[in-house]
């Protein structure tokens, strides 16, 4: 799986990075297809920042969250579990679609 992480108006430490590494390398246990994961940070130290996480899966299947706060973890945290969710559902109705039932005869 690819991890690139970006920031645009910010700089990225190297702990950040770890962290929205480790937060999202568990994403394919919701949903196996996924292949790349993009973390792009946007804003000032200072003021509201804005993560957006966006995670590529195949047959172009595409699941973006954006999450704004104060803190930058807590943005991370809070955009990853959304991102779960989506893939939760997108897995349940796939699954849900394979086994639909025929005809029943009488």
């Amino acid at each position: 799986m690819l991890f690139t992480i970006s920031g645009k108006h910010i700089g990225i430490t190297e702990a950040v990075k770890k962290y929205a590494e480790e937060k999202t390398s568990r994403l394919p246990k919701y949903y196996n297809s996924i292949n790349q994961i993009e973390v792009i940070i946007d804003g000032e130290p200072s003021s509201k920042t804005s993560v957006e996480v966006i995670a590529r899966g195949e047959h172009s299947k595409l699941f973006v969250v954006t999450e704004t706060g104060v803190d930058i973890y807590r943005c991370i945290d809070a955009a990853v579990h959304k991102l779960e969710e989506q893939l939760r559902r997108k897995k349940g109705k796939e699954r849900d679609n394979k086994h639909a039932g025929g005809a029943e005869q009488v």
